[in-house]
């Protein structure tokens, strides 16, 4: 089916109507390029249901100068800490421009083998590989894009060699895509500096064109492949660092999922791009950092071509899940949200995912230097509340450019490991009992909220898997535990309880069931942990 769109939305009244068409084919099967197609027939399959816990690589040239997320927007803007770090350390963004890590991105202490059996051991069910992010650089052998891991810097397939690691290792492999945001937020590459000596001198986007490349490590590359070209124009004048930010925060931040109708080659492309991901790797995840879907229409039209695909590759039964963010209606019903750092209030009717980090996006050395990642307790307890409100947590181990991740982040998964390894079991496969929980902490639904949430010992969860009920404590108790919702007075009104186990302990319990609760005497020799689980049958 050819569809030719014509896009005729004018964003912030920065650009001019275009006729332009996008042609390009949806892969034909029952999955319909609208919401409401999703919606009546998607149903999230039982793989994701039953694995509850994933591990991302979020990894892209943007890990090569280790310092932080968003460094190939903001190495452009004059002020902020990374355009410092990057002229202090790099240069003029003029004369080392961020396609240069594209280059420098070798991957040379990288081991895959090594790294995936880490991330089993951890717990992991499906493991996610960064396909590509706002910088336009696609980390696969992309046939639509030269602007490719296989053509230029580690010169490897790399999600094609995290996609067969992790289905030898028996995990669901997921990609995630990023780039719909590359045309207006690598604006910045084509902006200038507002003060300075080196002030109203253009960047390197503004100025490189194809030709410039020869005899070079790019030639035959053409920098406004990779750049979007220049749909929003930085306007000659600006000359103060403070009237440049907030012109970019006016102009090219702002995070919409509208096609950019003067610009419909980088929406085609990324659609082909898209497909092409999906084709070559029959992901079982797709991941849309995107509030909505990307790109107006053509995200609906690519969920419906990864849809068929999926259905054509599963003997017509879906297997595939997409997420997405900020979801509005009954639009959760189609494509599994996702709350990036985020929580939810309540148990959800339908399967969903947090996404989260232990540390920034892009690796970040200073983050490392103040050991300022994330605890396990911290991301065990977030694991916990989310299944049970019948979510997944997908967590991000930071990668450097090099391929490797630090000790730290080694201690991490070790540790993780030792816990997943003795309660796992209370997590996977398992389904969301009657209610969530109890307990004085109180969450607010939405993303971004995690570092405001603090769990007590007084916080309890809880998840079932057949007549099994598993009691989380987030926390160690002093004398006893008084779980109030096993109470024989109960609103949930559970039944007559005949044994309760503490995993991980091999003696026996002193519990009682009474009307205020389900009441177990602590055990002064139980192992110190993050969590405890009590398997109540």
């Amino acid at each position: 089916m050819k569809r030719i769109l014509f896009v005729i939305l004018l964003f912030l009244g920065k650009f001019s109507l275009a006729q332009d068409s996008l042609t390009y084919k949806i892969t034909p099967g029952k999955y319909k390029a609208i919401w409401e197609s999703f919606i009546a027939q998607y149903q999230c399959p039982e793989w994701f249901q039953d694995a509850k816990f994933g591990i991302w690589a979020h990894w892209s040239a943007q890990c090569v100068p280790e310092a932080g997320d968003w460094y190939a927007r903001h190495m452009y803007i004059q002020g902020y800490g990374q355009n410092k770090f990057h002229v202090k350390n790099y240069g003029h963004p003029s004369e080392f421009g961020f396609m240069e890590f594209d280059n420098l991105w070798k991957a040379e202490n990288w081991d895959p083998e090594k790294l995936m059996a880490l991330y089993k051991k951890a717990g992991a069910k499906y493991f996610v590989a960064l396909a590509n992010h706002h910088d336009n650089f696609d980390a696969y052998n992309s046939k639509y894009h030269p602007w490719n891991s296989v053509n230029v810097g580690p010169k490897k397939d790399i999600v094609g060699i995290w996609e067969k690691l992790a289905r030898k290792n028996g995990l669901y492999f997921g990609v995630s895509n990023h780039s719909a945001h590359a045309w207006h937020w690598l604006q910045s590459a084509y902006g200038y500096d507002a003060e300075g000596p080196k002030a109203g001198v253009r960047y390197d986007a503004a100025v490189l064109t194809k030709a410039d490349g020869k005899g070079k490590w790019w030639e035959g590359l053409d920098p406004q492949d990779l750049y979007t070209g220049p749909t929003i124009k930085m306007p000659d004048g600006i000359t103060t660092i403070d009237s440049l930010q907030k012109w970019h925060e006016a102009n090219t931040r702002p995070w919409n999922e509208f096609a950019p109708p003067t610009n419909l080659k980088f929406v085609n492309n990324w659609y082909l791009r898209c497909q092409d991901l999906v084709q070559q790797y029959k992901p079982d995840l797709v991941y849309f950092d995107n509030f909505g879907l990307p790109l107006g229409q053509t995200g609906v039209d690519v969920v419906a071509d990864i849809y068929n695909q999926d259905l054509k590759n599963h003997a017509g039964k879906t297997n595939v899940v997409v997420t997405a963010k900020y979801l509005q209606g009954n639009q959760n019903k189609g494509v599994v949200e996702d709350f990036e750092r985020g929580y939810t209030e309540s148990i959800k009717p339908f399967p969903w995912q947090t996404c989260t980090c232990i540390g920034d996006w892009h690796y970040n050395r200073d983050v490392y230097n103040r050991k300022g990642y994330k605890s396990v307790k911290q991301v065990v307890h977030q694991l916990i509340d989310i299944v049970s409100k019948n979510g997944n947590l997908l967590l991000s181990i930071p990668v450097r450019g090099d391929g490797s991740i630090d000790e730290l982040e080694l201690a991490f998964l070790e540790d993780l490991a030792k816990w997943m390894q003795v309660n796992g079991t209370a997590i996977f496969g398992t389904r969301p009992w009657k209610v969530f929980g109890e307990g004085p902490t109180v969450i607010k639904e939405g993303m971004f909220n995690e570092n405001d949430v603090k769990f007590t010992n007084k916080d309890i969860r809880y998840t079932k898997k057949g007549a099994t009920t598993y009691a989380f404590i987030l926390g160690k108790p002093e004398e006893k535990a008084v779980l109030t919702m096993l109470g024989t007075k109960a609103g949930t009104k559970p039944t007559v309880i005949k044994s309760v186990r503490l995993l991980g302990y091999n003696k026996s319990l002193k519990w009682k069931q009474t009307n205020a609760g389900l009441e177990v005497i602590w055990p002064v020799d139980a192992m110190e942990e993050v969590a405890y689980v009590l398997e109540v049958k």
